[in-house]
């Protein structure tokens, strides 16, 4: 019996997260990197192994009959809408739109192009949205009874980290965001709290100022920012150039999602899902791997239009045969 083909897969965009994607991609013994597909110039992108092609994004049609799964890393602002109706009509794909409250106009925007076309696409996933979203679901099927939180960090944001660098006089700086401890106990002990977004995190700010700068100013600037900053008890560290280049460059991330409820007469129950990430575009990466090999096999069963994570039987998620994970895992 021979072995079935690799997997092969492209990557739509190459930044921190498409370098997570060709880094978990090297790690799949059933799957094929073709390349790297960018909309700057291939010659000036600088892959993390010398041997991965890069292409013009504009030529990805070119390559269609070498692609089973295009997994695109653009960003959910302004790459994703655009990217992923388009492609969803010409490739199988998968992609980690976050924008929460856009998931529904999004969906129905990559289903009907892909259903059409006969192309099966997974959005939204990754670990919030994806994997956290999937425990909020466990978490309400299984004690209806009971209250859902989700808590994120600690992680370095990319967003609140672009708002410290906007505000006069800072140079350079990163946001870290941090559950509250106090706040996760209160959960874990069944008390089912009713916290404001201030209560579960904290927030941390790395900044370096620019010569003349007014730290108080500076400082007061930022903790009162309306909606990044103003609700949150915030810290904020001047330090140098160097020490931030030296102890904050890796892109840390992580959370908790907690069910607390009650069951029969009254017991309390609880359910928690982690995570502790070094590298939060690594990771997300190997979540989009993953689900890249479900997209797959979702087609080739003949499953096409959009799909979320809810909708994925963890199965599919793994290169082992179900009676392998019926006899190892089950």
């Amino acid at each position: 019996m021979t072995s079935p083909s690799p997997i092969r897969v492209a990557v739509v965009g190459y930044g921190n997260l498409g370098r997570g994607v060709e880094n978990a991609v090297a790690r799949c013994d059933d799957m094929d990197l073709v390349g790297v597909f960018t909309r700057r110039d291939p010659a000036a992108v600088s892959t993390v192994e010398a041997s991965t092609p890069a292409y013009a994004l504009s030529r990805i049609d070119d390559h269609a009959d070498s692609i089973d799964v295009a997994i695109l890393c653009g960003g959910s602002k302004s790459d994703l809408p655009v990217q992923g109706p388009e492609l969803a009509a010409r490739f199988n794909i998968v992609d980690s739109f976050d924008t929460h409250a856009e998931i529904p106009a999004y969906f129905d925007s990559v289903d009907a192009p892909a259903r059409e076309a006969g192309r099966s696409a997974l959005i939204s996933t990754g670990w919030d949205p994806g994997l956290f979203s999937i425990n909020r679901l466990l978490g309400e099927s299984i004690l209806p009874d009971g209250e859902t939180y989700t808590f994120w960090g600690r992680g370095l944001s990319q967003g609140h980290s672009d708002a410290v660098r906007r505000v006069p006089g800072v140079a350079a700086a990163v946001q870290y965001t941090h559950p509250s401890v106090a706040a996760i106990e209160q959960v874990r002990s069944g008390a089912r709290p009713v916290l404001s977004t201030g209560e579960k995190h904290t927030r941390e700010c790395f900044v370096v100022l620019e010569p003349d700068a007014d730290p108080d100013l500076v400082r007061t600037t930022i903790v009162t920012m309306p909606h990044y900053f103003e609700p949150f008890d915030t810290v904020v560290h001047f330090v140098t150039a160097e020490e931030l280049e030296r102890d904050h460059a890796a892109m840390p991330h992580g959370g908790f999602v907690l069910r607390s409820g009650t069951t029969g007469a009254g017991h309390n129950q609880g359910m928690e899902f982690s995570l502790a990430l070094e590298s939060n575009p690594e990771f997300t990466g190997s979540v989009l791997v993953a689900y890249a090999r479900a997209v797959h096999r979702l087609n080739a069963q003949g499953q096409v239009g959009a799909f979320t994570p809810f909708d994925v039987a963890p199965g599919l998620l793994s290169p082992k045969s179900p009676a392998q994970l019926r006899a190892e895992l089950l």
